[in-house]
């Protein structure tokens, strides 16, 4: 019985002994194992992952062919809205450069047609400008797509601030001392259109004379060649108003005069009354009152037109009106022409023709 008990337990710790060894050596196997199978799968999502990088690169790469330099003209007015529609340009398509070119509308027109300046996409404050400098020798069509209105900009710092008022200002302009400005006519459609308020002001307002007592008292030094130059003179107090588009005073921070609207060029049903006013240019062309429109084309001698063309789309779509809006000019929606035979395919599901 001694003995039978002595041989059972020795065999449990024997037992025993073998299981633990056993467990240890199934717990190590294990654990290589494992580690091996995560090698393997972790290398194997590696792998993937880079395949599908290298995958999406290659189709952005195919799908993404738009390269090279794009050149814009652009009216002084289009500055803000035009920097942000290159940014997000640019980042939607990385191999272009887009450059901004900046002046008045009527000298970005000029650079064309007598500097045969290369130029990708014209954008004009004033449509009529690419229709009588551009077409038909330079551009074959002209898209409407944003508009504005005449106000007058000034400071906390300009002299009357808190007493002029939409039915004074031309009162207060004549006053010792009050300083006031615009863009030069021949070079910028804002600066035209700032003489054509001084006649419809001495219309609106029954004014005898009006017209040429506003000419009078705005020294030439106060007349610049772009609109947006005068910002810094209202800034530093040289001058104590300007007459400027809504959305660029919007942009500097300006305070601002809103104008009668028999006045300000904004209303299309006010067209006939506009066309009273008309003045004539130093180059014999004659500017008749009408309601603002800006216009954007691709002139012929674009040497990247199928950047230019993305980059319009990109203006007239939904995110590019968005841009627009929020700069203060109200766009075009939809877009319009009265180009239907000449606009681009292209164009023709975004741009409504005008009957």
């Amino acid at each position: 019985m001694d003995g039978s008990y002595k041989l059972l337990k020795g065999g449990r710790k024997l037992f025993k002994r073998f299981n633990k060894r056993n467990l240890i050596i199934i717990l190590v196997s294990s654990l290589i194992i494992g580690a091996l199978l995560f090698g393997i799968v972790g290398c194997q999502k590696s792998g993937n992952e880079e395949n599908a990088v290298k995958e999406t690169n290659e189709k952005v790469e195919e799908k993404d062919t738009l390269k090279g330099d794009l050149i814009v003209f652009h009216a002084g007015s289009l500055k803000v809205p035009f920097e942000v529609l290159k940014a997000e340009f640019e980042k939607e398509h990385p191999s272009v450069n887009v450059l901004l070119e900046g002046a008045g509308s009527r000298d970005c027109a000029k650079k064309i047609c007598e500097l045969n300046k290369n130029c990708d996409v014209m954008a004009s404050a004033d449509y009529t400008v690419i229709d009588e400098l551009l077409k038909p020798d330079y551009a074959d069509w002209n898209v409407k797509f944003a508009s504005n209105r005449m106000v007058i900009a000034y400071t906390d710092k300009s002299k009357y601030a808190g007493e002029i008022t939409k039915d004074n200002w031309y009162e207060i302009f004549q006053r010792d001392g009050v300083m006031y400005g615009h863009s030069d006519p021949d070079s910028d459609p804002c600066g035209y259109r700032s003489r054509l308020v001084f006649q419809l002001a001495e219309e609106h307002y029954g004014v005898d004379g009006l017209d040429q007592t506003l000419i009078d008292h705005c020294p030439k030094e106060n007349i610049r060649p772009k609109s947006v130059e005068l910002i810094s003179l209202l800034q530093s107090g040289d001058l104590d108003y300007a007459f400027e588009y809504l959305s660029v005073a919007k942009q500097h921070g300006l305070k601002i005069l809103e104008l009668p609207e028999e006045i300000n060029l904004e209303k299309e049903e006010l067209a006939d009354f506009y066309s009273q006013a008309s003045i004539t240019l130093a180059d014999g062309a004659t500017k008749k009152g009408k309601f603002i429109v800006y216009g954007v084309t691709i002139p012929k001698n674009s040497e990247n037109p199928e950047v230019a063309m993305a980059f319009v789309k990109m203006l007239l779509s939904e995110n590019g009106q968005k841009i627009m809006d929020d700069a203060g000019q109200p766009p075009y929606n939809p877009p319009l022409t009265k180009d239907g035979d000449t606009l681009p395919s292209e164009l023709k599901g975004i741009v409504k023709v005008e009957s």
